[in-house]
């Protein structure tokens, strides 16, 4: 049986996006794999393999063995972690990827799926409805890193016919992992504050704005990217994604609607200057031209299902 494996799975993409894998192409197909031992009691459902992606033997050795055709390789240092150890966090970002683009070139793996990110961008980009081909002039460590890995992924894909695929994602809202050091995260733990009832200290001003998106419209777009005919991808570095915009503030007044005595301050600290750069909205156009990428949620929709959802989940972390 033709097998995917999921690198970097104990993260918050990881952990839904190998629920609905598993879903669409059943469990014994997905092999979940973290550097983490104990990330195995999140996937009791499918295997779970402990890989280190920067050891080559190993995952090669895994690649063959278990006859993985498709490789979704999700772990990273995310954006506000990198800044903290940045050569860390650029020997993981940058090597994993060069590790596996090269064994997919010489095991001719049918696809790869590698995700970067709105950090490529930088303060020289245009704020508001930033293009697919809008210049990149990342300062932090994380976007450096997906910018680069970006020109590689269309660099293997020119070269050496490497089918690699990948998303821009803005900051990515879930329920079913904890915030994983991204600097956007700040709107995944403003919900367990509410619900948790005690005040929310938020690490960016007010009115800061950036795009943003619910897991279920991010696992949607990645699997439908992944199914998309390959004849139909025309972008091979990565394709901007966009789903809703919001600030502090805006998402803290939906909140309080459910929550009227929630509080929130503000405290800026250096994640601030990161957001400051970054892109406010942005424009998906060739996403939506070229395999049909529509979000679902917005933020009251996004609101409602969480605070729906994630009490249940809370005895889980």
């Amino acid at each position: 049986m033709d097998k995917i494996l999921v690198t970097g799975s104990a993260g918050q993409l990881g952990t839904e996006l190998i629920q609905m894998l598993c879903e669409v192409y059943g469990p014994d197909a997905i092999i979940a794999s973290d550097i983490n031992h104990n990330a195995a009691k999140k996937f009791p459902f499918c295997s779970f393999i402990a890989l280190d992606v920067m050891d080559q033997v190993s995952l090669r050795k895994v690649i063959i063995s278990e006859n993985v055709t498709q490789v979704y390789h999700l772990a990273a240092v995310l954006s506000a972690s990198a800044e903290q150890k940045p050569l860390m966090a650029w020997d993981l970002n940058m090597d994993s990827l060069l590790i596996l683009l090269d064994l997919a070139k010489e095991l001719k793996l049918d696809k790869i799926f590698w995700p970067s990110s709105i950090a490529v961008f930088g303060k020289e980009s245009p704020k508001e409805n930033t293009g697919q081909n809008s210049v990149q002039t990342p300062n932090t460590v994380y976007g450096i890193s997906k910018m680069a890995g970006e020109r590689w992924c269309d660099y293997y894909h020119q070269h050496h016919h490497v089918d690699v695929r990948s998303i821009r994602f803005p900051g990515l809202i879930g329920y079913k992992a904890k915030p994983g050091g991204g600097t956007t995260d700040y709107a995944v733990d403003i919900f367990h504050k509410a619900i948790s009832g005690a005040s929310f200290q938020s690490f960016l001003k007010k009115d800061t704005r950036l795009p943003m998106m619910y897991m279920p419209d991010a696992i949607q777009a990645t699997l439908d990217l992944m199914e998309a005919p390959k004849e139909s991808i025309t972008v091979r570095s990565s394709y901007n994604l966009a789903a809703m915009s919001f600030t502090p503030e805006e998402i803290y007044l939906e909140l309080k609607k459910y929550y009227p005595d929630f509080s929130i301050n503000y405290v800026p600290d250096y994640r601030q200057e990161i957001a400051a750069n970054w892109p406010q909205t942005i424009d998906d156009l060739q996403a939506r031209k070229d395999w049909n990428w529509q979000s679902k949620f917005d933020l009251s929709q996004m609101t409602k299902d969480i605070l729906t959802n994630l009490p249940n989940w809370l005895d889980k972390f």
